[in-house]
């Protein structure tokens, strides 16, 4: 979503783990045919996937967690809102010196 939305997404990268689907050309090829790069971490390596596994942690446990969606499209809203409203726009994170994100890049890309 975010890629397009700012119209930058040459170059981006979908990290993912070394699992079959995200190996699969059915996932592959729609990435390729978009200009975005598959980027999957080194085999033994657990720390390659340090940076995803930790906004895969934030994601379960700040939106998802316990929590029962009756259908794909409350799964895909709530998803939705925890990233782009609240992940985006208020959580505070400590490696951008405690601004949200989309502070951070009004202050650094704008």
């Amino acid at each position: 979503m975010a890629p397009w939305r700012y119209n930058r997404h040459q170059g981006v990268s979908l990290h993912s783990d070394r699992g079959s689907p995200y190996c699969a050309h059915d996932t592959r090829r729609p990435l390729k045919a978009h200009g975005l790069i598959a980027s999957r971490g080194k085999k033994g390596d657990c720390y390659d996937d340090a940076t995803i596994e930790s906004w895969n942690r934030s994601l379960k446990v700040e939106a998802i967690h316990g929590e029962c969606f009756p259908t794909r499209q409350d799964t895909k809203k709530q998803v939705f809102e925890y990233i782009e409203i609240y992940y985006n726009r208020k959580r505070l994170h400590p490696g951008l010196g405690y601004v949200s994100p989309g502070t951070f890049e009004q202050w650094h890309v704008a």
